[in-house]
């Protein structure tokens, strides 16, 4: 929790706003999109907002198997699946920008490492609907309970691998190129990097690669701190809660510290 303090106090002191941002193509990001409070369109906010209340009034309880980091919130793997909705599933607020940046590049070929209850999966879904997803879940239980939500709201064009990632994501990467990948699966160092690693010869050179708690711990700063040194990645914007990054050839390297 200290490491979490220092941290978000020196986020603040280096973050900015638009304000400063010389490059057209970040600027329009963050004004037309993630700062733009008119871009999310009704349809989808109603809609994002009915999946996620659907979650929290579940009360039933499912055994969570977890290959990632672990939960500060949950002591033991039996949990009610509105409790994972209100303590572990993506914010209100997450779920609006993940929507927007959707609706903003909409990506075709999507893929998320990490469904969980399908929040997520289903932000990325209401951002472009034309869009394939993808998405890797690695507890046969949550896996079911996003499927059930899934068939729930009509969403037909996302297709979920469950299984260990280790074994998953080769078969997801293999002859494939992604448009974006949400990685949201497991908060260590190591499966980070990895996981990274692992997606770049999937990028083209408009794909975007969001990762979620790049603060989280100390190993997935140093990750954070891994991936936007990367020789092929020319952009990236920490927005604390998430790293985003860009692979556009065209754009000197340059980092952001984006208050969202």
């Amino acid at each position: 929790m200290i490491n979490n303090l220092k941290s978000y106090i020196n986020f603040i002191f280096k973050s900015s706003n638009q304000h400063g941002v010389h490059s057209p193509f970040v600027y329009n990001f963050i004004t037309k999109c993630l700062y733009n409070s008119n871009y999310l369109k009704n349809s989808n906010l109603n809609q994002i907002n009915a999946f996620i209340a659907s979650l929290k009034n579940n009360h039933n309880i499912i055994t969570v198997t977890d290959f990632g980091a672990g939960s500060r919130v949950f002591k033991n793997s039996t949990r009610k699946i509105s409790a994972i909705a209100r303590n572990a599933g993506i914010s209100k607020k997450r779920a609006k920008l993940l929507i927007k940046i959707g609706q903003y590049f909409q990506p075709i070929n999507i893929l998320e490492i990490g469904t969980s209850l399908g929040i997520g999966t289903a932000c990325l879904n209401l951002g472009n609907p034309k869009s394939k997803i993808t998405t890797l879940e690695g507890c046969p239980e949550t896996s079911k309970i996003a499927q059930n939500q899934f068939n729930k709201f009509g969403f037909k064009n996302i297709n979920m691998e469950v299984g260990n990632f280790n074994d998953t994501l080769s078969k997801a990467l293999e002859n494939k190129k992604y448009d974006l990948i949400y990685f949201d699966g497991n908060h260590q160092k190591d499966a980070t990097i990895k996981y990274f690693e692992q997606c770049l010869p999937a990028t083209k050179n408009d794909s975007i690669f969001i990762f979620d708690d790049i603060h989280w711990s100390q190993g997935m700063e140093e990750a954070w701190n891994h991936i936007k040194e990367h020789k092929k990645v020319t952009i990236s914007i920490d927005t604390y809660q998430w790293g985003i990054v860009f692979f556009r050839k065209e754009q000197p390297k340059e980092h952001f510290i984006i208050r969202v």
